[in-house]
């Protein structure tokens, strides 16, 4: 990239030359290749032709499910009919599944006259269908639980109808209000599972969170401080250090093989992302792992901070994550004392609101706005997001991060799974 921009710059005609891709956007797909040694980072240098990336796995022709946990307030989404547009043009995805939750009767049928339009074979699961409801029961029954309504419940269900209804090699997930969405991202997040040479197990999407500010604002100034100020409680080591080697390990895009779509457990809330990961590798070999850069930027449906409701917004999502990251330390078999979870608390905030001379300057530095006051203020938030996660922790310390995986259902309710995408089949007869 260096030699080519000095040759560029020798030339005359240097502004023609750059009018397809202007020098500044040569420079802005400049990208580092460092490896931490933890698990592969897989960068996006320069501006590679993602076609060629999907020319091989149409070619591949290895069964692969999408799947796209969804509310029924998505379904008139800008965001969500530009995904469905560019889905059409991708060929290697033999099933797209789409979970919804809170539909009526009305935007049940409003689901599935927008899915009609896709070319690939599609399934919609109705979360709140008598069938779906009913087998949720029999879980609750069994004592194999998937959790309340919320985005990991949805996406679980999902993962049981792709194991139960079609032979699925890999099964990928992202979510659907990316405004911004290409399908580029979807082949850069498949390909490193998909691709025989590579055979990775796991491929975790990441990308810059920015537009006029930085973005991102639970993985920098809650989860990155968090975990730091976790470290002196017993089982880190074995838990949650690993977690540290994703740069975004709560992005809603990851890519999963069949088996550890049968065995990892995470919970049904905002937890769902960091839960997953946690506890993938805890059932799969780091060497296994990949991180992706999955596009120049990534942008996203905004959650308001929520000030004055605990139920809503980040202040519900830091409080989930944040209570996924304590059960998963203490694995149902650790209890800890108060004085050791309120250090937590004082060490959070302590390391959080040094990061913020860091954010500043890569602000300054990328002429992005910066309020400080702000971000201080959310960091305030989130601190008492924790405090009330460990009030909720210490009072079931024994409770699991995720719920039961589908090898732990299938070993107690065999055959739950077949059950489950018959169901489905009949929903969208």
């Amino acid at each position: 990239m260096e030699n080519r921009l000095c040759a560029l710059s020798q030339n005359s005609n240097f502004a023609s030359l750059l009018n397809a891709e202007p020098l500044e956007r040569l420079v802005s797909h400049m990208s580092d290749f460092y490896q931490h040694g933890g698990i592969a980072t897989l960068h996006r240098l320069g501006n590679p032709d993602f076609k060629k990336l999907e020319e091989e796995l149409n070619a591949l022709r290895k069964p692969l499910a999408l799947v796209l946990p969804c509310h029924a307030r998505d379904l008139q989404s800008p965001a969500l009919a530009e995904i469905l547009n560019e889905l059409r043009e991708t060929r290697f995805v033999s099933e797209l599944i789409i979970g919804l939750d809170g539909a009526d009767d009305g935007a049940w049928n409003q689901a599935r006259t927008l899915i009609r339009q896709l070319p690939q074979s599609t399934a919609i699961l109705w979360n709140d269908g008598s069938r779906i409801q009913s087998l949720i029961q029999e879980l609750d029954a069994a004592g194999l639980s998937p959790g309340p309504m919320g985005k990991g419940r949805n996406m679980r269900l999902c993962f049981g109808h792709a194991l139960g209804g079609m032979q699925a090699d890999i099964i990928a997930v992202h979510d659907c209000d990316v405004v911004n969405y290409r399908r580029e991202m979807l082949v850069r997040l498949c390909y490193p599972v998909a691709d025989p040479e590579m055979a990775f197990e796991v491929s975790k999407g990441f990308s810059a969170r920015f537009s006029d500010r930085l973005n991102g604002r639970v993985m920098r100034l809650l989860i990155t401080p968090l975990l730091l100020a976790m470290k002196e409680l017993d089982g880190f080591e074995e838990s949650l250090r690993p977690l540290q080697n994703f740069r975004y390990p709560i992005s809603g895009e990851v890519c999963l093989t069949r088996r550890l779509i049968q065995e990892i457990r995470f919970p049904s809330d905002w937890g769902v992302e960091s839960g997953m990961m946690a506890d993938v590798l805890r059932v799969c070999e780091q060497g296994r792992v990949c991180q992706v850069d999955i596009a120049e930027c990534y942008d996203h449906k905004h959650q308001d901070l929520s000030e004055n409701d605990p139920q809503r917004g980040l202040n519900k999502m830091a409080m989930d994550v944040a209570l996924c990251l304590l059960r998963s330390v203490a694995a149902g078999q650790r209890v800890f004392t108060d004085s050791q979870l309120n250090a937590v608390v004082d060490r959070y905030l302590k390391i959080a609101p040094q990061f913020l001379k860091f954010y500043a300057a890569d602000a300054r530095m990328n002429l992005l706005k910066f309020d400080r006051k702000l971000e201080e203020h959310t960091i305030e938030l989130f601190a008492s997001s924790i405090q009330r996660a460990i009030a909720s922790h210490s009072l079931t310390p024994l409770v699991s991060a995720g719920a039961p995986s589908w090898n732990e259902v299938e070993a107690k309710l065999p055959g739950f799974t077949y059950r489950l995408a018959e169901a489905v089949k009949l929903d969208n007869a």
